[in-house]
């Protein structure tokens, strides 16, 4: 399943579920109708019918405030551990041979390194480059071109679409309750076997918020920590970098969430007009989603089409490819000049830099693993 690429099927809806949890009392109902249990749900006369065990979500202390609604989905063992399995089952496909870690994965920075374009059931492919994940409880909107505007609906997306799972999403949520291991599950982090839409899409939410990628040593670096050293090139990368990229890779997330037009020529026998397709507006044609430059070694190919295979090239683009349109972003045709003006050495130094946003405790976290 390819949670953030190729076609975003606009306007998928969360189907809301209305069923309370059996013998629990002591509940309120948030706004996507699935009850919140009290930390410690009883019965009359006092019976446990079920406890999770939570799970502290971790904000770095270099990182802005998240904004996804975490009392609305509190992170939990059982749900962390449910949405996991979920992720990594190939069940969730027609023919049972792709899951979300087929195309996610975590040695690639949670992206897909094989093949410039994604590729899903039938060794199908789809029409965009499979980006990484990481440090999603900071994003409101999804997909390259924002297609999804809520993390909680994100899975039904790749689930539905011809070229990635292509199963029904009814039909991957009757597999999920009629496989033997999934009720227990649900169970355990939801105090009843049944699988609903809701309990189904908040527990892959509660995983995906897991993934938290913030201990490169750029990170050490500015928190002053351990292992935080950079080299001269590194930090003479550093400096570039916050001269010449910070206006769309800004703040320590490395993206601005903003649509732009980086110049880049339309792919052929693609005609991708990114964030056009969404909105209809002519200001947001040929528009794609800034992305994280963190783990951007390992995330390669690059662009919202994997045009690129390394960061040479993607800086030759800025500083010699870029193509002038009326939506090409402002920074991009300064002073009447296209592109970034960098020097061979400057280029190298830059990718000094952004070799220190690779987060190896991020890529070899076990529990970020299928198994």
């Amino acid at each position: 399943m390819r949670l953030l690429s190729t076609i975003s099927l606009k306007h998928v809806g969360l189907t809301v579920s209305t069923c309370l949890f059996v013998l629990a009392i002591a509940c309120q109902t948030n706004k996507s109708g699935e009850p919140t249990p009290d930390p410690n749900p009883t019965v009359p006369g006092g019976g446990i019918t079920y406890q999770t065990t939570p799970v502290a979500f971790r904000k770095p202390a270099n990182f802005p405030d998240v904004v996804y609604n975490l009392s609305q989905n509190p992170l939990t063992v059982e749900g962390v551990a449910l949405g996991k399995a979920l992720f990594y089952d190939p069940a969730l496909s027609r023919d049972t041979t792709i899951s979300c870690g087929f195309c996610h994965q975590q040695f690639a920075g949670f992206g897909h390194s094989d093949h410039p374009l994604s590729h899903g059931i039938g060794g199908k492919f789809g029409t965009r480059n499979v980006p990484g994940l990481q440090n999603l409880a900071w994003s409101r909107e999804f997909f390259w071109d924002g297609g999804v505007t809520n993390l909680d609906e994100l899975p039904i997306t790749p689930i539905q679409n011809p070229v990635e799972m292509d199963l029904k999403f009814s039909d991957a949520l009757n597999r999920a309750q009629k496989s033997p291991k999934y009720p227990s599950m649900f169970k355990a982090a939801f105090g009843s076997d049944t699988v609903t839409t809701a309990r189904f899409l908040k527990a892959i939410s509660q995983f995906l918020l897991t993934l938290v990628s913030a201990d490169s040593r750029y990170d050490k670096y500015v928190r002053k920590e351990a292992g935080g050293d950079l080299s001269t090139d590194e930090l003479a990368g550093l400096t570039l970098f916050q001269q010449k990229c910070v206006t769309c890779h800004a703040t320590d997330l490395f993206t601005d969430k903003s649509y732009r037009n980086n110049g880049l020529p339309v792919s052929p026998g693609i005609n991708d007009q990114g964030r056009y397709v969404i909105t209809l507006s002519e200001a947001d044609r040929l528009k794609f989603k800034v992305p994280s430059l963190r783990n951007v070694e390992k995330t390669f190919p690059y662009m919202h089409d994997g045009r690129f295979a390394t960061l040479d090239q993607v800086l030759t683009h800025y500083t010699t490819g870029v193509k002038d349109s009326p939506s090409l972003d402002p920074a991009l045709k300064a002073n009447g000049q296209l592109g970034i003006a960098l020097t061979d050495s400057e280029k190298k130094q830059i990718i000094s830099f952004l070799y220190t946003l690779t987060d190896d405790t991020f890529i070899n976290n076990r529990a970020f693993s299928a198994n």
